[in-house]
C-alpha cells in the first residue's frame, strides 16, 4: 500500500490518501497537482512536511520507474539498447546481468528489431516504448506515467495498457486526459485545486464528478 500522511508541498495538500495495488489514474484539470502528486511519489520532489511511504519505504529509497509526457526529452543516450540499459548501468550492476534483462525486456515489448536504431528516428509511440522499457527493467516497485498517452493514438495506447497490465509491477500510477483510459483503471483519484476531492473505483469517482450513474464520457477533464 502506499500511504499519504499530513502532505503539503506548493499547493499540493493531502491529509490521508491511501493507494492500493493495480493500476491508479490521477485526473483533474491543468494546474490542479497531478505531476507534482507524481514527482513527490518517485521521489523527484521531497514533500515540506507530511510523509509518502510506499510499503513502509520512502520513495527514494525504492525502485522507481518513471516515464515522462516527453520521453525524448530524457534520453541520455543515441541507441535504442543503450537508453534501455542505462538504468541498470547507473546503478552498476554486473555486465552480464545488464545484457540478459536488456534483451528480455526488449523482446517483451517487442522493441527487438529496434535495438541498434538510434532514439531520435523514432516515432512517438516508439519512443514512449522504449521510456517504457528503462523504466521497467529494474522490475520497479512502482511504475508511474505522466501523461504519456497525450501523444498517443488508441493502438499505441492499446499496446501500453496491455504491458502494463502484464506485468508484475505491484503499484502503476498514472495521470491522464483521457477518461476512457481513466476508467479502464483499478483505482482513480480527482485532484482540484491541489486537493483530493474523490478517490475510489470509476465508477464511484465519475458517479461523484456527475452526480448522475457512471458514465466515462459525461465528463472531460477541461484545462
Amino acid at each position: 500500500m502506499i500511504h499519504i500522511e499530513n502532505l503539503r508541498y506548493r499547493t499540493l495538500a493531502i491529509d490521508s490518501l491511501s493507494i492500493g495495488t493495480g493500476v491508479t489514474s490521477v485526473i483533474g484539470v491543468n494546474g490542479s497537482g497531478k505531476t507534482t502528486l507524481l514527482k513527490l511519489c518517485a521521489g523527484i520532489a521531497v514533500p515540506d512536511t507530511g510523509s509518502i511511504l510506499i510499503d513502509g519505504t520512502e520513495p527514494r529509497q525504492a525502485y522507481i520507474g518513471w516515464v515522462n509526457e516527453f520521453p525524448d526529452r530524457n534520453f541520455l543516450f543515441d541507441t535504442v539498447s543503450d537508453e534501455i540499459a542505462s538504468t541498470l548501468r547507473f546503478q552498476h550492476r554486473p555486465p552480464g546481468e545488464i545484457a540478459g534483462r536488456t534483451d528480455e525486456i526488449r523482446k517483451q515489448l517487442g522493441l527487438g528489431r529496434l535495438s541498434a536504431r538510434s532514439v531520435q528516428e523514432l516515432s512517438g509511440g516508439e519512443k514512449v516504448l522504449v521510456a517504457l522499457a528503462a523504466a521497467m527493467i529494474q522490475n520497479p516497485r512502482l511504475l508511474i506515467l505522466d501523461e504519456c498517452d497525450s501523444h498517443l493514438d488508441a493502438r499505441c495506447m492499446q499496446i501500453i495498457n496491455q504491458i502494463i497490465r502484464q506485468s508484475e509491477i505491484p503499484f502503476i500510477l498514472r495521470s491522464t486526459q483521457d477518461m476512457e483510459t481513466a476508467a479502464e483503471s483499478d483505482h482513480l483519484i480527482f485532484l482540484e485545486n491541489g486537493r483530493v476531492r474523490f478517490s475510489g473505483t470509476p465508477e464511484t469517482v465519475f458517479t461523484g464528478l456527475n452526480g448522475t450513474p457512471f458514465y466515462p464520457m459525461s465528463w472531460k477533464c477541461r484545462t
